[in-house]
């Protein structure tokens, strides 16, 4: 995300990528998150962009938002916790981040949208389908799966993020503050540009991880065959967090999808985005080319 790429911190301020209008949202019942939007051409479909877990909409998508508001009008928000998405005492649930989403297209009077997750964003995306079918015109499905545990130690990996989150409730905030610098922040400030950095201080540590936890409770393998949207499954080659086989496994269980490959690691996003950003507007118009015309 946003890598530094050895620049001095002076060139690196410089480094912040232009971005869209963005601004707070008041989500009725819900709370008050942050989302972007960008116009698109007249009558273009939407796509509303649903970042992965520890980033924010801009850390997940700063390089998609130019290309892709030449061809769609794009909506993208910040999840619960994360950035300035919906700060709550309760438990962080996927199925909330689902229904935040639509109801920000609501507020925005955007009826059919077409859900682009990226990894924890592909549940996201998922249970859009699920809870708000006649809403989603199709899906795209990006460096994501049905499922993220399977072996002992992913098991015990997410059995601890959830022991994590429990203290995090029960700690006083100056120490969930310096938990966030020391476990977190200062293993990236060698990696990421200072606005980056800043952003991702933006958290909430304690929803992240109940994030966390959640995404090791999904499964969607009892109903993905159910799945009836047009789907583009973008399959990031190299992924060392999300393994390949589980990529293709959510392209195999939906019927239909169409799978679009990317040479390169879990982070393609950015890292690769010369490859990767070409390869979304592909998936995106295969989606588009597929499902009927609707007015948004």
């Amino acid at each position: 995300m946003a890598i530094r790429d050895g620049k001095s911190a002076t060139e690196a301020d410089h480094a912040k990528p232009h971005l869209p209008p963005g601004a707070a949202m008041q989500l009725p019942g819900r709370g008050t998150t942050f989302v972007r939007t960008m116009a698109g051409p007249p009558k273009a479909a939407t796509i509303l962009l649903l970042h992965g877990w520890t980033a924010s909409c801009d850390l997940n998508w700063y390089t998609c938002y130019k290309p892709l508001s030449r061809h769609y009008r794009v909506v993208a928000l910040d999840h619960r916790g994360h950035g300035r998405g919906i700060r709550s005492k309760k438990a962080f649930r996927l199925e909330d981040c689902a229904d935040d989403a639509m109801a920000v297209c609501d507020v925005l009077g955007v009826d059919k949208v077409i859900p682009v997750g990226y990894s924890m964003g592909g549940p996201v995306a998922q249970l859009i389908w699920k809870r708000h079918r006649e809403r989603v015109r199709g899906l795209v499905l990006c460096a994501t799966a049905p499922y993220f545990i399977t072996s002992r130690e992913e098991r015990m990996g997410f059995l601890g993020l959830s022991g994590l989150a429990t203290l995090a409730r029960l700690t006083p905030s100056q120490t969930r503050q310096w938990l966030t610098e020391q476990v977190y922040l200062q293993r990236k400030t060698e990696e990421w540009e200072p606005w980056a950095i800043q952003e991702a201080a933006l958290h909430d540590w304690r929803m992240v991880l109940e994030a966390g936890r959640e995404i090791g409770k999904f499964n969607s393998r009892e109903w993905i065959g159910d799945i009836d949207v047009p789907t583009s499954a973008l399959i990031t080659m190299r992924d060392k967090v999300v393994p390949l086989r589980r990529q293709v496994r959510l392209f195999e269980g939906i019927p239909k999808a169409e799978a679009f490959r990317v040479d390169g690691d879990h982070d393609a996003v950015v890292a690769n985005a010369d490859r990767f950003v070409p390869t979304l507007l592909r998936a995106i118009h295969s989606v588009v080319e597929r499902s009927a015309p609707v007015k948004s």
